[in-house]
């Protein structure tokens, strides 16, 4: 794996507003990207478990989170920014793929100051498991929803790329098992296949960029937390590798000078 330094991160997103959108797994994303802009260093067990927390690294919390109420429902926000001289990430939690909550991002995204110039997504897990026996075909209509307003409404110098989800163990635990009530997980690893499998046909469609996740760690079991769902801090930075380098093929696409704090 490419190692990458802080110093080269810092180059490269220098004057850039970096938006990530998604569950647990891409917070993680998040975490390890404001980390990455700041030391070279990994991030702790303590860092990854954490969330919702007022401030971490630097960043602060927007909305939700310690600021609500605390809960594992398909209603939890966070919203989460980091922003330095040169350099703005945002973080926003997401639980389906497209929903009013996901129209009022993306129309709080245009309306804002600066533009996003990267958008990384993902969202795969919630919609599968928590939205009822029709969750996979209310899946695949929610993301051709999510693409065509994305192409419609993002600059055609944003940068999007979508991330298939990372798979999951075959049986899942803790936090993440549905309440009761909702369809069980026992064949969401399965599922999981299928829907990274609509996923990347339909962004690859409307022409955004796709890292496929599913296959860059389909024999990393060993970077899997226990409950079969989430990753070590290894994981993160080697998904953030993979992006940085991406980014660094599409720069010659950027136009402007981004924002400037």
């Amino acid at each position: 794996m490419v190692h990458l330094r802080a110093s080269e991160v810092r180059q490269l997103l220098h004057n850039k507003f970096v938006v990530v959108m998604g569950d647990s797994v891409q917070r993680a994303v998040y975490k390890d990207l404001v980390l990455l802009l700041q030391k070279d260093c990994l991030l702790s067990s303590s860092q990854l478990k954490a969330k919702g927390e007022m401030s971490f690294e630097q960043d602060r919390l927007l909305h939700g989170g310690w600021w609500g109420r605390m809960h594992n429902g398909t209603h939890y926000r966070e919203v989460r920014e980091f922003c330095s001289t040169h350099h703005l990430v945002r973080f926003y939690f997401l639980t389906r793929a497209y929903s009013p909550y996901v129209e009022k991002v993306l129309l709080e995204l245009l309306r804002g100051e600066h533009g996003p110039d990267v958008v990384i997504m993902n969202s795969c897990l919630w919609d599968l498991s928590r939205y009822g026996q029709d969750s996979m075909w209310s899946y695949r209509r929610n993301l051709e929803t999510l693409f065509w307003r994305l192409r419609q409404e993002l600059p055609e110098s944003c940068l999007v790329v979508w991330n298939t989800a990372m798979p999951v163990a075959e049986t899942v635990s803790g936090g993440f098992l549905p309440p009761e009530g909702m369809p069980p997980t026992a064949c969401l690893w399965d599922d999981v296949v299928e829907a990274n499998f609509y996923s990347a046909a339909e962004a690859s469609r409307l022409g955004f960029d796709v890292l496929d996740l599913h296959f860059h760690f389909r024999h990393s079991w060993q970077r899997r937390q226990p409950d079969g769902v989430h990753w070590n801090q290894n994981a993160p930075r080697r998904q953030n590798t993979g992006r940085v380098l991406l980014i660094s093929l599409k720069r010659k696409s950027w136009n402007g000078p981004g924002f400037v704090y």
